[in-house]
C-alpha cells in the first residue's frame, strides 16, 4: 500500500502527503507555480520580494511573532524563490504540524505587506543582491542564464536588480500575488509523521477563502546561446560552458542525467579525472543537467587559474566530444548506481520527500513511484547516452566567464572546437 495520499480541495488547492511512521518529525510546505519566469520585466524580482515580505507580518502576527512561534517549538521555517516556482516550508516535530500549517497559511493568505517593513526589506534584498554580485561562482550562473535565454523572463535574475527592487511598492507586489497565487497553482505537500486527513482539515481552515482564477501562460523558453565575459581582479577564472538541454518530460531526460554523471558527476567522472586528477588544472569542476517544463540547460562549471584556462578549454572540449563517440558499460553502470543512490537516499529525509513530492505533482501531475524512477534509470544504455550527447552538444554553445578572462579562446574558436 502506498504511503502517499492526495486530495484536491473544492478551491482547487492540491494536498498531497507521504506518511513515514518511523520518524518523529514532519516537513510541510506550499509550492507555488510562480517564479521569475512569470514576472513582467518591469517588476523582475517581485517573486523573491513577495517571498521575503510574506514573513514580515500578517493581520494577527508580527514578524517577530512568526519567528518566535517557530523557535518556541524548535521548528524551522523558510522559503526560496526559483525561476519556475516559489516554496514556503517548515520542519517541525509531529505534534507541531497544526502550528506550522497555520503559520504558512497565515503568511500566504493574510500578509499585511506593511510599507515600512517593505522599505526595510528592500534594503535587505539589495544587500543580498550585492552579496551575490560579490560571489563570482554564484553570479556567473545569472550571466549564464541571461546568455542562454536572452530578452525573456527565464533569463532574468531571480533576485532582480537594485533599481527594480527599490521601485517595488506594496501595490505592485499585491497585484503580482493576486495574478499568480491562485489555488490551483499551489500544492500543499507534507511528509513525515503526519495524518493525511488531519492535514486536509487543517488546510481547509488555513486556506479558507483562497481564490482560484485563470492565469496567463508564461513565455516559452527560447534557448539562444552566445558569449559573455567579464574581467574582474580576482584569482580564478570562473568558466561556464553550456548547451540547450531537455525538458522534464523529454524522452531523453534520464539519458541526460546519466550523461551528466559520466561526464562530470563525481570524483570518478571523466572531467574530474582528466582535468583535476591527471592535469591539476582546477580545484572544482562538474557538469549538470537542469530542466524546465519546456526546456533545459546542460552545463559544465570550472574554476581555474588565469594561465591554466589556456589548457582547460581545449581539454574540456575534448572530453565533451568524447561523450559523442564512446561510453563504456562500466561508466554507465557506475553512473546509474550514483543516480539510484541519490533517489533512494532522498527518501530518508522528510524535507527531501516533501519537496520531491510537490515537484512531481507540479511537473507530472502525479507522484512518481520510486520503482518507476529506478526502472527508467536502469533502462538507459550506452547508445542512449551517446545519442543524447550528440543531440545536446550539437546545439549552439553558451560561454560565460568571469575573472582574469583574457587568455580564454574566442567564442568562434570554441564553437569550431566543439563541432561534431
Amino acid at each position: 500500500m502506498s504511503s502517499i495520499q492526495q486530495t484536491v480541495l473544492p478551491s482547487g488547492l492540491k494536498v498531497v502527503t507521504d506518511s513515514m511512521n518511523t520518524v518523529e518529525t514532519a516537513s510541510i510546505g506550499v509550492w507555488v507555480d510562480a517564479g521569475t519566469r512569470h514576472e513582467p520585466a518591469a517588476v523582475n524580482g517581485v517573486s523573491h520580494m513577495l517571498e521575503h515580505m510574506a514573513f514580515k507580518g500578517t493581520e494577527r502576527r508580527t514578524a517577530q511573532d512568526i519567528a518566535e512561534e517557530m523557535d518556541n517549538v524548535g521548528g524551522h521555517l523558510n522559503a526560496y524563490t526559483a525561476r519556475d516556482h516559489t516554496a514556503y516550508y517548515a520542519k517541525i516535530l509531529k505534534d507541531d504540524v497544526p502550528l506550522a500549517l497555520d503559520i504558512i497559511g497565515d503568511i500566504l493568505m493574510h500578509s499585511s505587506m506593511d510599507p515600512i517593513e517593505l522599505e526595510r526589506e528592500q534594503g535587505v534584498v539589495i544587500q543580498e543582491i550585492g552579496q551575490s554580485l560579490d560571489t563570482p561562482d554564484d553570479v556567473i550562473y545569472d550571466h549564464f542564464q541571461a546568455v542562454a535565454y536572452p530578452d525573456q523572463p527565464l533569463g532574468r535574475p531571480v533576485l532582480g536588480t537594485e533599481d527594480v527592487v527599490r521601485a517595488l511598492d506594496r501595490n505592485s507586489i499585491l497585484s503580482y500575488m493576486r495574478g499568480q497565487y491562485s489555488a490551483s497553482s499551489m500544492i500543499l505537500a507534507a511528509a513525515g509523521k503526519i495524518d493525511h486527513n488531519q492535514v486536509v482539515d487543517l488546510a481547509h481552515r488555513a486556506f479558507d477563502g483562497i481564490a482560484d482564477f485563470p492565469r496567463s501562460k508564461p513565455e516559452d523558453a527560447r534557448y539562444r546561446g552566445g558569449d559573455y565575459r567579464e574581467t574582474r581582479d580576482i584569482e580564478q577564472v570562473n568558466f561556464l560552458l553550456g548547451f540547450d538541454g531537455v525538458a522534464y518530460e523529454d524522452p531523453d531526460y534520464y539519458a541526460s542525467q546519466v550523461l551528466s554523471t559520466v561526464l562530470g558527476g563525481g570524483m570518478s567522472s571523466r572531467l574530474f579525472q582528466e582535468i583535476r586528477e591527471k592535469r591539476g588544472l582546477v580545484y572544482s569542476i562538474y557538469s549538470f543537467a537542469a530542466s524546465y517544463a519546456d526546456g533545459g540547460l546542460f552545463g559544465i562549471f570550472a574554476g581555474c587559474g588565469e594561465d591554466d584556462v589556456v589548457e582547460l578549454v581545449p581539454v574540456m572540449s575534448d572530453q565533451i566530444l568524447g561523450m559523442t563517440e564512446a561510453v563504456s558499460d562500466l561508466e554507465i553502470k557506475r553512473a546509474k548506481a550514483q543516480l539510484k543512490a541519490s533517489i533512494l537516499m532522498g527518501l530518508e529525509s522528510t524535507s527531501s520527500r516533501c519537496e520531491i513530492l510537490a515537484r512531481q505533482i507540479a511537473i507530472h501531475g502525479r507522484p512518481i513511484p520510486v520503482a518507476e524512477m529506478v526502472e527508467k534509470v536502469e533502462s538507459i544504455t550506452a547508445a542512449n547516452v551517446i545519442r543524447t550527447a550528440r543531440r545536446l552538444f550539437a546545439t549552439i554553445p553558451t560561454v560565460t566567464a568571469l575573472g582574469p578572462v583574457g587568455k580564454i579562446s574566442d567564442y568562434a574558436h570554441i564553437q569550431d572546437r566543439l563541432k561534431l
